[in-house]
């Protein structure tokens, strides 16, 4: 693993469609590979069933989104159809005004778009073999007949932010929002934790830094000398694990998406050149350019790390060892330790706070806290508010061992949304409820000078908005 932050991706599809009209700020997000795969496998005729202006939805449209809710085993009923096509109405309707205002993207967008959705489709099925035959064309052939849908999205997407880019909410916004909610009705908050931890890890010696740089350079020179090829070379001897089994190989990797001395030695190189030897906190690395497109790169990738040795690890405890003998004693704070001490760069200037991946915020749930480190989660189960382990090893996100302390903060019970201790979620709730209501708006006004037609069977649907004058 060499990303630049071990952060998880946030979902790619929103739960909670019922809600249907917050949908309408995710809608794009929504994958179209996994939905139009369901579609192929039904038998619907395709029909249209609505257009806004000169843009049709059809049924297979529909249907895809439906069969992805229930590949997703999201909850649906007999209104689900009526709730899905309207925020296909909403897309419509800012597409057609995206068209009328000329917010056409440039080319460089769409690209950047196809490759975001093309890299998620790759993640889920593993390689572009198995893209292949899961859909029965290439990732080009699939780009290139996608092409014209995304750019409708990303135009839509434009005139999305032109409705509700500039909305916000002051303090008072949110505690009037939150004072005119009905006390049944107030959001439940889940059992939520706060941890932070102190980090010590291993010196490397001069001495394994020259041996792996030695390792790596031989490698190099029998490469360039043709005496054997680079994918052989990273099977036998890498030590990324996230590469190494491919012969090396990384796909559809975005500029900033590895550590910077990884990227600026992608992004200059020539197709099939091979880098210099470089050194990241990793350890050493070479590079093979394959392809490079725009602000995304295919390479191969060799690492060899310098070797920690036992005596090392063991100076690594024993240093945390008196730390913690100094966190006892009550004479420094957990935060101001973690601030002094800790060798974690994310997490000691947070007062040693763990960031939550899925939320950018320092606390979990505690099924996110598991999803994140398992063993954090046990370690802190038994801890009282205020107390903290003894050192215990652990393993980085770049494969090498440490030790830490963990400290756990708060802990808050299951509990019903108050402005103290849930302020930013009551935050985001009262934005979301805003941005609701300019779309409501921004639709009304809309609709009433764009061609709107709706399918007779579909003219009974319960829509939030009126969208035929």
């Amino acid at each position: 693993m060499i990303t630049q932050k071990n952060k998880r991706p946030y979902p790619t599809s929103p739960k909670g469609r019922n809600n249907y009209w917050l949908i309408a700020f995710s809608l794009f997000l929504i994958p179209f590979g996994e939905a139009g795969r369901g579609f192929a496998q039904g038998t619907v005729i395709d029909r249209v069933v609505a257009a806004v202006g000169s843009n049709i939805i059809l049924q297979s449209e529909l249907e895809a989104q439906y069969q992805q809710m229930i590949a997703e085993q999201e909850p649906v009923d007999d209104n689900t159809r009526c709730k899905l096509l309207e925020t296909l109405l909403y897309q419509k309707l800012l597409l057609a005004q995206a068209q009328k205002d000329s917010l056409y993207p440039a080319e460089s967008q769409v690209d950047q778009e196809l490759d975001r959705r093309m890299n998620y489709y790759l993640q889920q099925l593993g390689s572009e073999e198995r893209f292949t035959s899961f859909y029965g064309k290439s990732p080009d052939d699939y780009k290139a007949e996608m092409r014209e849908k995304v750019r409708d999205i990303v135009m839509a997407q434009q005139m999305q932010s032109k409705v509700t880019g500039d909305i916000s909410v002051t303090p008072n916004d949110v505690k009037n929002y939150y004072m005119s909610i009905p006390e049944d009705s107030i959001p439940l908050i889940n059992a939520e934790v706060e941890v932070g931890q102190i980090v010590k890890k291993p010196k490397t010696t001069p001495e394994a830094k020259k041996e792996a740089k030695d390792k790596i350079e031989g490698i190099r020179q029998r490469i360039m000398k043709g005496e054997s090829a680079f994918p052989a070379m990273a099977a036998l001897y890498s030590e990324d694990p996230g590469s190494a089994s491919k012969g090396g190989l990384y796909e559809h990797i975005q500029r900033g998406q590895f550590v910077p001395e990884w990227d600026a030695w992608a992004f200059k190189l020539k197709p099939n050149e091979i880098s210099d030897v470089f050194e990241t906190v990793y350890g050493y690395f070479i590079i093979q350019l394959i392809e490079r497109r725009g602000d995304e790169v295919d390479a191969r990738s060799l690492l060899i790390a310098p070797k920690v040795e036992a005596a090392d690890l063991l100076k690594a405890k024993q240093s945390l060892d008196t730390i913690y003998g100094i966190l006892q004693a009550d004479t420094i704070r957990f935060s101001d330790a973690a601030g002094k001490y800790s060798d974690d760069e994310e997490s000691k200037n947070s007062g040693g706070l763990i960031i939550n991946p899925f939320t950018g915020a320092t606390r979990f749930q505690m099924d996110e806290i598991g999803q994140v480190d398992q063993n954090v989660a046990f370690a802190i189960d038994k801890l009282k508010v205020g107390e903290f382990t003894k050192p215990m090893p652990m393993t980085g996100p770049d494969g090498k061992q440490a030790y830490r302390i963990l400290y756990l903060k708060t802990r808050t019970a299951p509990h019903r949304a108050n402005l103290v201790d849930d302020y930013q979620k009551m935050q985001a709730i009262a934005l979301a409820k805003k941005q609701q209501e300019a779309v409501q708006k921004w639709i009304k006004r809309k609709s009433a000078s764009t061609f709107v037609r709706i399918a007779d069977d579909y003219k009974n649907c319960t829509f939030s908005n009126k969208w035929i004058n």
